[in-house]
């Protein structure tokens, strides 16, 4: 059977599009979501003065629930994702995920209470996670001799969607526009992808494929020692990449609070800059770095983030922070992709199974590294916090570099096709 190979891609590339532009657009919105539901839900006025420090502290826990649920259920879905797409196929899946990000959004807009907007933020996160579940096995599926620079290309719309999604909200907040509008933008991406794969043929899995049963797959993932590797590393990956990207805004504001002009108040700005730096490597440079086996390119991009996640304790300057983000942003750009990618590569046999895993882990992983780096800056500084943070990707480019040499005196990296089993 044909598919349009072409057509998938880019239905899969919009909607996550689609699911970085919901980060990017609640992270914007979240003061409104304060004002307009979660002061009444807690029983305080819009009046900062009124606010007791009890119904303070409710209004910033409800906050938390809304910023939380979200995330949390991208990483459920994605567990959970993964088996329901051998069993319900993808095409299925993606649909029933554009269904989630329409009506999760409209749910949104016409929200009258608190917990209607819990719950509409509940099933746009899940939508979310049915995006990765169902597009990396797909991506995977449809190019299987190419999967690691493909998934990077197609982990390009990540970073690529928050700059859409950021910038256009904060267009909509200077000329006024309020924050349903800013919601609605939701709409675009999500409405187009799911125009897009209405009648569209979708291949099966790998797995599905060479009729390999799932207890089979749930096997080849827990006996392969690489896979155990991805599956630990990945909590330290996510953390480091995603985990300090949740930071870097505010922690920019901390550091340059005494500082007047443009940049004062610029800590959005680091992370606009980040995500365009890591969309154009993505999108253009990943054919170049993937000459290198996967494992050592880990190994080598790690070294700058860690040195950027401890410049930070000396960047005084506007210039001097953006120097080291730029250095984290760099070491960290191709890591998402290529984790998934490894697994596809290095253990086939696990299927959408195995990628749900490694993509859930991420999530979970990045769930709580927020909350640590938290509790790290309470206890150490803004600056301190990511210096201690910087450990990571010490012990990433220790363990890759580990993985490469033992691949190397096996002859090196090989890409694994069902058919042929492990080589190891």
């Amino acid at each position: 059977m044909e598919y349009n190979h072409r057509l998938l891609f880019v239905a899969s590339c919009v909607a996550l599009i689609a699911t970085a532009m919901s980060f990017a657009i609640r992270g914007d919105i979240m003061g409104d979501f304060e004002k307009e539901f979660v002061l009444p839900a807690a029983g305080a006025t819009d009046n900062a003065q009124e606010v007791t420090a009890e119904q303070q502290e409710l209004v910033k826990t409800k906050l938390g629930v809304i910023a939380g649920v979200a995330f949390f259920y991208f990483g459920l879905a994605i567990f959970f994702g993964g088996p329901l797409v051998d069993l319900l196929g993808m095409g299925a899946l993606l649909r029933l995920a554009a269904v989630c990000h329409i009506g999760g959004t409209l749910l949104t807009i016409f929200a009258p209470s608190y917990y209607v907007v819990v719950v509409a933020t509940l099933i746009v996160g899940a939508g979310n996670g049915i995006v990765e579940a169902v597009c990396n096995p797909l991506i995977a599926t449809i190019f299987p001799d190419d999967k690691t620079h493909k998934l990077t290309l197609f982990h390009a719309w990540f970073p690529g969607g928050i700059v859409i999604g950021g910038l256009l909200a904060y267009g909509f907040t200077q000329i006024g526009w309020g924050w349903q509008l800013k919601m609605a933008l939701l709409l675009i991406p999500s409405v187009i992808y799911f125009v897009m794969i209405m009648g569209q043929k979708f291949p099966p899995t790998e797995r599905v494929a060479a009729g390999l049963s799932f207890g089979g797959m749930f096997i080849e993932a827990i006996r392969r020692p690489i896979f155990w590797i991805i599956f630990l590393m990945m909590w330290l990956t996510a953390a480091t990449e995603l985990g300090t990207g949740q930071w870097i805004s505010n922690i920019y504001n901390d550091i340059m609070a005494d500082k007047e002009g443009l940049f004062a108040k610029g800590g959005i700005l680091a992370l606009v800059w980040g995500s365009i730096l890591m969309y154009v490597l993505r999108q253009f440079f990943s054919r170049p770095v993937h000459k290198l086996p996967p494992t050592l390119l880990l190994a080598v991009t790690a070294p700058f983030a860690a040195a950027g996640l401890f410049l930070f304790y000396y960047a005084s300057t506007p210039a001097m922070f953006f120097v080291a983000a730029t250095l984290v942003y760099f070491g960290v750009c191709f890591w998402w992709p290529t984790m998934l990618g490894i697994t596809s590569e290095r253990c086939p046999k696990t299927g959408a199974l195995g990628l749900a895993i490694i993509g859930g882990t991420g999530s979970f992983a990045t769930s709580g590294a927020g909350p640590a780096i938290g509790r790290l800056n309470d206890a150490f500084g803004p600056a301190r916090c990511l210096q201690i943070w910087a450990l990571l990707p010490v012990v990433i480019c220790i363990v890759f570099l580990l993985v490469y040499l033992t691949d190397k005196a096996r002859g090196g990296y090989k890409v694994e096709k069902i058919a042929e089993g492990p080589q190891e």
